[in-house]
């Protein structure tokens, strides 16, 4: 068992305000015990595509990451960045989750695979994430001390054949960071992070941003932990702040145990290329 803790942010263009805030929130979940910390998608910097090729970074380069790695090695506890621009090689942007170790180490990064391109009766109306980022080609799952991490971002919660790869290749815990709309999440955001739960019997970790933003955007906050029943432990509502529970993986194993759902499936996934 292990103490998770949850960042609930309203990030904006800056990444110096949203590392100020982000430090401060991280000090008080390490006085609680906290072990692992969730931060939402976009933590770093929150605004327009100008701003996330303004301070796009290469993988394990550059300044933001060089705090994320010093704080978490001061602090002596794992961050999930939900979400950092992440230059690539050939000069592509990733939405990219980054997870230090309580050394400061990276040790492992995941580029969101489904882009969020639609259209939602807001003010914002139009989402063209493909505009900005290219989607990621793998399905990742990372071996920590407290758990198999399987990491996703956003909107790739409304894809369970994603989570059914990620239980597949041992997840015991799927982390969510996310920026869901306010009139998507009202809908569908804790639905969806139950059933992933239930589906998977998986411990969903799911870190979301609050309020408002740039360009007229408006979300849904609601952090929350869901264990593998599909129980809600957890859940800030509204706000910015922090938020801890216990992630107990006995209770996975008895869940499992009881309910061997991986034994009874007869589909299988596979990964679609593009």
């Amino acid at each position: 068992m292990a103490k998770f803790g949850i960042v609930q942010m309203t990030s904006g263009a800056d990444p110096q305000t949203n590392l100020k805030h982000l430090k401060m929130k991280l000090k008080g979940l390490q006085l609680q015990g906290a072990k692992l910390v969730v931060t939402p998608e976009n933590c770093l910097v929150f605004g327009s595509s100008d701003d996330y090729r303004a301070h796009a970074e290469y993988l394990g380069e550059g300044p933001l990451q060089a705090e994320v790695a010093a704080l978490a090695k001061q602090l002596g506890i794992w961050v999930l960045i939900g979400s950092m621009p992440v230059r690539q090689l050939d000069g592509a942007i990733t939405s990219t989750a980054l997870l230090f170790d309580d050394q400061g180490q990276l040790q492992g990064h995941y580029d969101k695979l489904h882009m969020f391109d639609v259209e939602i009766d807001d003010a914002h109306h139009s989402y063209r994430e493909s505009d900005t980022f290219r989607a990621g080609r793998e399905t990742k799952v990372i071996t920590t001390p407290f758990g198999n991490i399987g990491l996703s971002i956003c909107y790739d919660v409304r894809f369970p054949q994603l989570y059914a790869a990620l239980r597949e290749q041992g997840a015991d815990i799927i982390v969510v960071p996310a920026a869901f709309t306010k009139v998507t999440g009202k809908a569908h955001w804790e639905l969806l992070l139950r059933a992933r739960a239930v589906e998977t019997q998986c411990w969903m970790v799911a870190a979301a941003q609050w309020g408002e933003h740039n360009d007229q955007r408006e979300t849904w906050g609601h952090s929350m932990i869901v264990d593998p029943w599909g129980q809600v432990v957890a859940c800030q509502q509204q706000g910015t702040g922090v938020m801890i529970a216990d992630v107990d993986l006995d209770l996975s194993k008895a869940i499992r145990t009881n309910m061997p759902l991986v034994e009874h499936a007869k589909f299988s996934v596979q990964q679609r290329e593009g």
